[in-house]
């Protein structure tokens, strides 16, 4: 496993609700670098990155923020980009889900330049799909995916060198169950593929992850982008935006052990943490239970 770099990004700047800007912290005192440190001795936590404030501000030619979320996703790729090219495993946690359009694209960029194929499982509740025509708030945590795609604002769509970062064929989001009918029409022109919660229900999560990473090979480069409302908010509730349904603690453990067992991890977000409305910080320690299991840690009783 590669050494690994905590970088934080304390903002909802793309968010309608304000508080995860706390979630970095929220993880530092879940204990994440100690137990981390457990699988992996060289873990780095490079602290948190600076940004502009959250102003609050109406949305403004289909956007929210766009300035700020620039700002913050520019830095985001910076850190992210010097990370990977040092030989190092940037874990980037947030912060608000609009921050993965700059690790995605840093990972991108380096995936790029070293000839390897970059492939991202996008764990979330929703789709986060919407463009500017399509999105009904503006809050851009819900665009990262179409601004992955080329379809967002060029400040954004343009972080890499290459446009747009990502091809359809390279994104795979999986627990997936709200999502706006114009999203729907979204993903499924471009054929993006999707696992939906119906999907794990029916096939379970086990062939789910098997099929999301049958064209895994020993040039990919696997970038996970967890957001924690993908989990059901019964054992997640230190989220800004829950949906009912979800996966169970279990199935995700076994989704984080089929992820660390690939052995193709080369980046991770842990986003949309949202300390304000969790209770006691179970949220942010079950994030880092979960990390655990995707840096290798095993309950296996198997010789």
């Amino acid at each position: 496993m590669s050494p690994i770099t905590l970088i934080g990004a304390p903002t909802d700047i793309g968010a309608s609700v304000l508080g995860a800007s706390m979630g970095p912290d929220a993880l530092r005192i879940a204990g994440i670098a100690s137990a981390l440190r457990a699988l992996e001795p060289d873990v780095q936590d490079l602290g948190n990155l600076s940004g502009p404030g959250n102003p609050q501000a109406a949305s403004s030619g289909g956007f929210r923020h766009l300035a700020e979320v620039t700002a913050w996703n520019q830095a985001v790729f910076a850190a992210t980009l010097a990370t990977l090219d040092a030989g190092r495993l940037p874990l980037l946690m947030g912060g608000d889900h609009c921050l993965a359009i700059g690790s995605i694209s840093a990972a991108a960029q380096h995936c790029h330049a070293r000839g390897r194929r970059l492939k991202v499982l996008w764990f979330d509740a929703h789709a986060d799909a919407n463009t500017p025509a399509s999105s009904p708030s503006g809050n851009l945590h819900g665009m990262p995916v179409a601004c992955l795609l080329g379809h967002g604002p060029v400040p954004l769509t343009r972080l890499a060198d290459a446009t747009p970062a990502l091809q359809a064929q390279q994104i795979t989001l999986i627990g997936v169950r709200s999502v706006d009918a114009t999203e729907k029409r979204f993903v499924n022109a471009l054929g993006i593929e999707v696992y939906d919660m119906r999907s794990i229900d029916e096939l379970g999560m086990r062939a789910v992850m098997q099929a999301a990473l049958a064209d895994v090979d020993e040039n990919t480069h696997l970038h996970l982008s967890f957001d924690m409302d993908g989990l059901d908010p019964s054992i997640a509730p230190g989220v800004g935006t829950p949906v009912r349904g979800g996966p169970t603690y279990r199935e995700t453990q076994l989704c984080m052990e089929m992820l660390a067992d690939s052995g193709a991890l080369g980046s991770v977000d842990i986003m949309e943490l949202n300390p304000a409305l969790d209770l006691r910080n179970q949220t942010a320690e079950l994030a880092v239970d979960l990390l655990e299991s995707l840096f290798g840690k095993s309950t296996l009783m198997r010789a």
